[in-house]
């Protein structure tokens, strides 16, 4: 047994095709793990109303299965992967739970309300809001970073977070948690992710201000902060000798699984996290964020 790595999950190099944005699961050498055989819930969600965007792949569709797990009832909103959404759709109703599957471009402000109005209409409340959906690309330089490139990034990672927050807010009650999902490179940027690291800069912002905000209205507001995982994303915005050896430079020498990344959002998400606010969750496989 591997000391680093005591459940066996892959290492690099990685031997996996490149493909275009979003990119695919079930084309990536190897998958990647949800969770699918592994988490077992023990009811700590029972009974919530859940949203959360970016829930076709990667960590949003870990958590998407964690949450039903734990009892939640789930809504997934995702671009434009219809086969993805619809496996994780089955997946949640295999646990009994109630799920609302809404494809939509929240790079648009007016789509981000109608998702939230079409949530409420179905659940009637919002208990936890995981704002997860994220663009990103790499250049290298920062003229090959176009203007609509940088507009794009900022609409779809920190500006909907804010229009789908600011709708859900009516809906929340107090005990309810908003989690966002912002990154290691919020600490640590790495410059061939610009426009991705600098939106991942604000998430982290936002949130901190966001958790004073609402502290008097009983909802608390945290973020976790991922370091490399293992998602659609990487194959298909990466260049190929980055997906190679992608995790490698972290102390644990792999990157995350996006089961791994599912514990911290149902422990924000749950009433034993009552004091918790304004925190960023690392989950970095060793690597400090400062």
């Amino acid at each position: 047994m591997n000391a680093m790595n005591p459940r066996g999950f892959p290492t690099p190099p990685f031997d996996t095709p490149q493909q275009t944005p979003p990119g695919a699961s079930t084309k990536m050498h190897p998958e990647p793990d949800h969770g699918e055989d592994s988490y077992r819930g023990s009811g700590k969600l029972q009974g919530k109303k859940t949203l959360i965007t970016g829930a076709d792949s990667g960590i949003g569709r870990a958590v998407a299965l964690a949450y039903a797990r734990e009892g939640a009832d789930v809504a997934i909103v995702y671009l434009s992967e219809d086969d993805e959404a619809k496996t994780i759709e089955q997946l949640v109703r295999n646990e009994g739970r109630d799920c609302i599957v809404i494809p939509t471009d929240i790079s648009k402000a007016r789509n981000c309300k109608a998702l939230v109005e079409k949530v409420v209409k179905e659940f009637g409340w919002i208990d936890v809001l995981v704002n997860n959906a994220a663009h990103q690309a790499s250049f290298e330089k920062l003229e090959d970073i176009s203007d609509e490139e940088w507009d794009l990034t900022f609409a779809t990672n920190i500006s909907a977070m804010f229009y789908i927050t600011k709708a859900a807010l009516p809906h929340m009650r107090p005990g309810s948690a908003i989690i966002n999902t912002a990154s290691i490179n919020a600490d640590s940027p790495s410059p061939n992710l610009l426009p991705y690291a600098t939106t991942k800069g604000a998430i982290q912002n936002f949130t901190a201000g966001l958790a004073q905000l609402l502290a008097e209205r009983g909802i608390r507001a945290n973020a976790v902060a991922p370091g490399p995982v293992w998602t659609p994303l990487i194959p298909s915005t990466m260049p190929p000798d980055k997906v190679r050896n992608f995790g490698k430079q972290v102390p644990m020498g792999r990157p995350a699984q996006p089961a791994e990344l599912a514990p911290p959002y149902v422990m924000l998400a749950s009433d034993e996290a009552s004091y918790i606010s304004g925190a960023t969750i690392a989950v970095t496989g060793g690597k400090p964020i400062i």
